[in-house]
């Protein structure tokens, strides 16, 4: 039941482009400071580092680009032929 409430709230996210760029800057941050800043090298900042940024990338993405549609209609030509 949480993880669903969990994608609800990711979607929702998606959808709000704005939210999305905010929200993934915020991940990808920390993400990159573990990564490339952090005097610490424990086992698991490794696999944190690369959750949060490719989530973070991820929403990035989504924000700037916008949700792709979920089909796309022909658009038929007002011209007729002879």
């Amino acid at each position: 039941m949480a993880l669903r409430r969990a994608r609800g709230m990711l979607l929702r996210l998606v959808r709000r482009r704005p939210a999305a760029v905010a929200f993934g800057i915020a991940l990808t941050a920390p993400a990159l400071w573990l990564e490339f800043g952090s005097r610490h090298s424990a086992w698991w900042t490794d696999g944190l580092a690369l959750v949060l940024g490719a989530t973070g990338v991820a929403l990035i993405w989504s924000g700037l680009t916008g949700p792709r549609p979920d089909w796309i209609e022909a658009v038929k030509s007002s011209k007729k032929d002879g």
